[in-house]
């Protein structure tokens, strides 16, 4: 019983400082915690999952064009370009086109892009990722 006792003590003097860090994950990963401002921001901010990418996107006569699949964050940390997932039926035959984020315009819910048709953009090259080594 006495030597229980001295393992359940000894445990937990040992766990302590593992739950105290657990508690504070800016302490475990390196990073500084964001402020309440900054915080508030992000809360009140654009979430790029769940109001833009799969998005559709139209045209100034109201056709669709086609559909938001990405969002490329230039490496100076500026969004710089949606991928626009055009043409094709259900993936097939779709053609990837990089857009500007200078050429979108919000309207209400909706996205749009002017001077654009369906097939304007089967003319533009098509986008591919670069492959990563």
């Amino acid at each position: 019983m006495k030597n229980s006792m001295i393992v359940l003590l000894t445990s937990s003097v040992l766990l302590v400082p593992a739950v105290a860090m657990a508690n504070n994950p800016a302490e475990v990963v390196g990073v500084q915690p964001i402020s309440s401002g900054e915080l508030s921001q992000v809360v009140t901010g654009w979430s790029a999952k769940k109001q833009i990418i799969g998005k559709t996107v139209f045209n100034e006569r109201n056709e669709k064009i086609g559909v938001i699949d990405d969002i490329v964050i230039a490496p100076d940390k500026q969004i710089s370009y949606a991928i626009i997932g055009a043409g094709g039926f259900l993936g097939v035959a779709k053609h990837d086109v990089a857009i500007s984020i200078n050429h979108f315009a919000q309207h209400g819910e909706k996205f749009v892009v002017t001077g654009v048709t369906k097939e304007s953009l089967k003319s533009v090259p098509e986008f591919k990722y670069a492959v990563k080594r």
